[in-house]
């Protein structure tokens, strides 16, 4: 039997691609600027330190964006992985319900609302404020003191 066509989970792509590129262009530029002036002068000049400052720079910028891009990527891949597993563990607790011999070895889901059940387990007495009752939120009264 065929898998499914499921669609595919967000992957960073072009766009997050692009900027390491464009970083990685940026920092082989500055790089290579940097060796000629090195290799072509022999004093230390504005230049060098404007050349090494860009290569450093834009090597930094490239190597956290494709950091983040690989750990983007791999959190899509698991957030996927994740998604998948909840479909299928509901998929067989269904199937499994679906498929009991007796009703005692499934557990039933409540079909009645929660409201109506709590009322029921609830005193018939009257209902108290919380201030009445000496519960006091942070900040409010002074010293603790029980209103009565």
């Amino acid at each position: 039997m065929a898998e499914p066509s499921r669609p595919q989970p967000y992957q960073p792509g072009a766009v997050s691609l692009f900027f390491v590129a464009k970083a990685g262009v940026f920092a082989a530029g500055f790089w290579i600027w940097l060796l000629v002036l090195v290799v072509s002068t022999e004093a230390a000049t504005g230049a060098h330190v404007l050349a090494a400052t860009g290569a450093i720079t834009t090597t930094l910028v490239g190597v956290i964006l494709g950091s983040r891009m690989a750990l983007q990527h791999n959190a899509a891949v698991r957030h996927a992985e994740v998604k998948k597993l909840l479909v299928d563990i509901s998929w067989n607790a269904f199937a499994a319900a679906g498929n009991a011999e007796s009703p005692g070895t499934v557990v039933p889901f409540p079909a009645g609302s929660g409201e109506t059940e709590r009322a029921a387990h609830r005193g018939g007495g009257e209902r108290v404020p919380s201030l009445d009752r000496g519960e006091r939120g942070f900040g409010r009264g002074t010293g603790g003191e029980r209103r009565r």
